[in-house]
């Protein structure tokens, strides 16, 4: 039989913590604490990272898929390579952070905060952007698609 609960990190200090490459599916890191941390390549299938601290991670190639990241600090993260198609951003701070080339198609934005992130060459077609903050944003390249959310 198969264990479907989500093994209970929340709020746990992994602070610069080298995570490359490891598998961290299934894990409720909700809340936790992994600012500067290397998650880059890590498989992160089912966890959840709402409300998690993630300034300055190394988040490289990471597919987000079916993660949770709403209310996210992600400032200054760099998450090239990474893939936010279809992941719930909402509130998540994302300023600073290195966004470019990445897909964000159909995210959810909404109400999260951009300020002087690196969009360039990044697909944002179907993602909701209601209440962003795109001060300083540099969009050179990017793909908006028609169908981008500024409700």
């Amino acid at each position: 039989m198969v264990d479907d609960k989500k093994k209970d990190f929340r709020g746990t200090n992994f602070r610069g913590v080298d995570f490359y490459g490891k598998n961290l599916s299934n894990m409720d890191l909700s809340g936790a604490d992994l600012g500067g941390a290397d998650l880059s390549y890590v498989l992160l299938s089912g966890a959840d990272l709402g409300g998690a601290n993630l300034s300055g991670a190394n988040l490289q190639d990471v597919d987000f898929r079916g993660v949770n990241l709403s209310g996210a600090d992600l400032s200054g993260a760099n998450l090239s390579g990474a893939n936010l198609d279809g992941v719930d951003l909402s509130g998540a701070n994302l300023s600073g952070a290195n966004l470019g080339g990445i897909n964000l198609g159909g995210a959810n934005l909404s109400g999260a905060n951009l300020d002087g992130a690196y969009l360039g060459g990044a697909d944002l077609s179907g993602a909701n952007l209601d209440g962003v903050n795109l001060d300083g944003v540099d969009l050179n390249g990017a793909y908006l698609g028609g169908d981008v959310g500024w409700y």
